[in-house]
């Protein structure tokens, strides 16, 4: 208000700013918090002794040869219905190897990240066959909204990791993870992702990031590549109890190469796990341990994260429901059983809404901050998840931004000094004053005060005034915006030329049909 009592003009009022886009402290965030209990520990001890005493009597199915010749190496009983029973010793064994943290390098080591302890990731949508925007709608996913989805997750830096965000299927399935893969290699130097989908897709990938690192793009500098973490996948079990090929293999490539694997159930309660949190949590984490034992078959100490995506089914519809009490309780209680056995662990923050609307945002609010609250080290789809998975969205991926950016500022120092007091500044005040126009709040507004990127916080006449826009609606100029101004991060040319030429062979050669 004007000192005169009238509501200055649109005019008269200095333009509002907007939030950086580029946050140091938003980045290697570190989780302040002890982490929040569901159940006690005997109930968690309780859980894990009964699967593994479930996977050495009952087992799990393994559809992979080699995968089940390796478990059987090692111990493991199979039989010819490709079940494989794991002794208990096994798996403890298979627990003690695998690693409680480990560094996960980036192509900038600015980018690297420490996955474990109290460290927190957060990562973009990953998976969707469809893409969804104000403008264009819901439609199929494209190699220029995979390059546009890269684009935004370089330019955030809450943004610690590189996902899949969206499947470009307007590529042949035999060159696509080429043409994908060097977009994510040159568009972003984050952490990245690459699906394990056959031996020779992941073999293509995995060359193409040796590039980027300075290495071989042959098996000759395996050895040398396995000595750190460059990239990662994320294995997705055949809920109930059954590990498939492609699954198999790219549990053994990557842990062979020594490169993370996200262990990651899809018990969903009431269609692939029973309708019980409980039934749901145990079947979760025997399937975790199964394929955490694989891995550590392979190679021990390849570095390997508990994956938890329990959720429930809406039994009216059989759809995937997400950001329910349920989702919640599961992350919480899947925290403890990560602890448990000693794994830095994975969740999701998801949203089963068909918009970006009031059910998105508390679903993905839901789910996000049960897992942060849970001291999850890796959260999964906290940027754009919309339609329970099955479309990346523009709009969202901004306002999940804006929450992201809202837990990186919690995970920061509440510091507690005679300056932070502002003992002077109350006194100055006096009583009934106010302390907008204080040195003390201008110094620390303009130094690192939280400013939001889309969410409107203003009256209801200025509101009106500046048009009346929904949340999705200001977004919309957010993003075009971000993309306007995206920067390509430096890239060595010689390096780039390399990777070029490598993609451009395996392409001329005809890609990688499936295994």
């Amino acid at each position: 208000m004007a000192r005169d009592g009238k509501r200055r003009s649109r005019r008269e009022r200095a333009p509002r700013e907007r939030t950086p886009i580029s946050t140091a402290h938003h980045r290697r965030l570190v989780n302040p918090f002890e982490p929040l209990k569901v159940l006690s520990d005997d109930h968690v001890a309780h859980i894990h002794d009964s699967a593994v005493k479930y996977l050495a009597d009952h087992g799990i199915r393994v559809l992979f040869d080699e995968a089940r010749d390796r478990l059987a190496a090692a111990g493991a009983a199979v039989d010819d219905e490709m079940m494989v029973r794991l002794d208990p010793d096994l798996i403890a064994e298979s627990l003690r190897t695998a690693p409680a943290e480990f560094e996960l390098h980036a192509p900038n080591p600015e980018r690297s990240v420490t996955v474990g302890g109290k460290n927190l990731l957060l990562a973009p949508v990953g998976g969707p066959p469809f893409v969804t925007d104000l403008k264009s709608g819901r439609r199929a996913g494209t190699i220029a909204d995979h390059e546009n989805f890269l684009r935004m997750t370089q330019s955030f830096d809450v943004m610690a990791a590189v996902s899949p965000c969206v499947e470009p299927d307007d590529l042949p399935l035999n060159t696509r993870h080429l043409t994908s893969g060097f977009a994510t290699q040159t568009l972003t130097d984050k952490p990245a992702f690459m699906y394990a989908r056959g031996r020779r897709r992941v073999r293509d990938n995995i060359n193409l990031v040796k590039i980027r690192f300075g290495f071989a793009p042959d098996e000759s500098s395996d050895e040398a590549f396995a000595a750190q973490a460059h990239c990662w996948t994320n294995i997705n079990t055949n809920s109930p109890r059954q590990i498939d090929i492609p699954m198999s293999m790219g549990i053994i490539d990557f842990a062979r190469l020594g490169q993370p694997n996200i262990m990651t159930p899809f018990t969903l309660a009431g269609a692939m796990a029973p309708v019980t949190l409980a039934g749901a949590l145990v079947l979760q984490h025997m399937e975790v341990l199964a394929a955490v034992t694989l891995a550590q078959v392979v190679r021990p100490g390849a570095p390997v994260l508990y994956g938890a995506f329990t959720s429930n089914v809406d039994m009216q519809s059989g759809s995937p429901a997400f950001g329910t009490p349920e989702a919640m309780k599961g992350a919480l209680a899947s925290g403890q059983l990560a602890r448990h056995v000693g794994l830095p662990w994975r969740s999701s923050g998801s949203s089963a809404s068909n918009a970006v609307d009031a059910q998105a945002g508390y679903e993905t609010m839901t789910n996000t901050y049960g897992a942060f609250l849970a001291g999850a080290n890796w959260i999964m789809h906290s940027a754009g998840w919309q339609e329970g998975g099955l479309s990346a969205s523009y709009e969202k991926f901004i306002t999940d931004i804006e929450m992201c950016q809202m837990i990186a500022e919690v995970c920061q120092p509440l510091i507690v000094d005679d300056g932070e007091l502002a003992l002077d500044a109350i006194t100055d005040v006096g009583p009934g004053g106010h302390f907008f126009g204080t040195q003390h709040t201008i110094d620390r507004f303009e130094q690192a005060f939280y400013k939001p990127v889309v969410f409107a916080r203003t009256n209801y006449e200025q509101w009106v005034e500046e048009g009346s826009q929904r949340t999705d609606q200001r977004a919309t100029a957010v993003w075009e915006k971000v993309l306007e101004e995206y920067e390509r991060p430096p890239l060595d040319s010689g390096i780039e030329a390399a990777m070029a030429d490598f993609v451009g062979r395996r392409i001329a050669e005809g890609g990688a049909p499936p295994d």
